[in-house]
């Protein structure tokens, strides 16, 4: 996997090399420390998944976020940050984050990293505690949608597995918990967006919370 770093501090730059280095599959193909450089070094290396800092000067994560996904709609971008702040968690969530997390998890930057490489979407836990106060989720949920999303299309066994993926779990951990395989949860999950117009898992997630199910 190749990986693009983007932080202000270079010392944490390298220190977040170090440790994504010590895994055989992944490689910081180049790091960066400022809006400038995620959007040229995104460009230059076409990375798997980007990881960035919020503040990295005037224009921050989010704006660099914004920018790449603008023109690269399947870029996967995880947060890795000290804000535990909901208007940037909200703004990271609409705008199709696959990940946020705070620097103190440091041990989870690299199953993040494998996990969002195989499509999951991944919250620290401190994070998905605060996600549960967020609830003017305006991009993605707005109040028209919501309306007309309701629990009465899903089966005992969908809302099961939505609740476990509000709290965080992947597929693999869902299927584990629940002693469904993970191609048996896969097909739930589709079968969840389908019925609630839904885009993805992080949609979901937000449904379930705002939902006051």
């Amino acid at each position: 996997m190749k990986i693009l770093v983007i932080d202000d501090d270079k010392m944490i730059c390298i220190a977040l090399k170090t440790i994504i280095e010590s895994e055989d599959d992944m490689k910081v193909v180049a790091s960066g420390y400022s809006y400038e450089d995620a959007v040229s070094l995104f460009e230059k290396h076409s990375p798997d998944i980007c990881l960035f800092d919020i503040q990295i000067g005037e224009k921050n994560g989010i704006d660099a976020m914004k920018y790449i996904k603008n023109k690269n709609p399947n870029a996967k971008i995880i947060f890795l940050t000290t804000f535990l702040d909901e208007n940037y968690i909200k703004d990271a969530i609409n705008l199709g984050s696959q990940g946020y997390i705070l620097k103190d998890d440091f041990e989870s930057i690299c199953p993040a990293i494998r996990a969002v490489n195989a499509g999951q979407v991944v919250f620290g836990s401190k994070v998905i505690e605060n996600i549960g106060h967020i609830k003017d989720m305006t991009a993605n949920n707005s109040k028209n949608t919501s309306n007309s999303r309701n629990f009465d299309s899903l089966s005992s066994r969908e809302l099961q597995i939505l609740e476990l993926i509000s709290q965080g779990l992947n597929n693999k951990e869902i299927s584990d918990k629940i002693f469904l395989s993970e191609g048996t949860i896969r097909n739930y999950i589709s079968s969840m967006l389908e019925k609630l117009n839904l885009r993805d898992r992080t949609q979901l997630a937000i449904f379930y919370i705002n939902s006051d199910k």
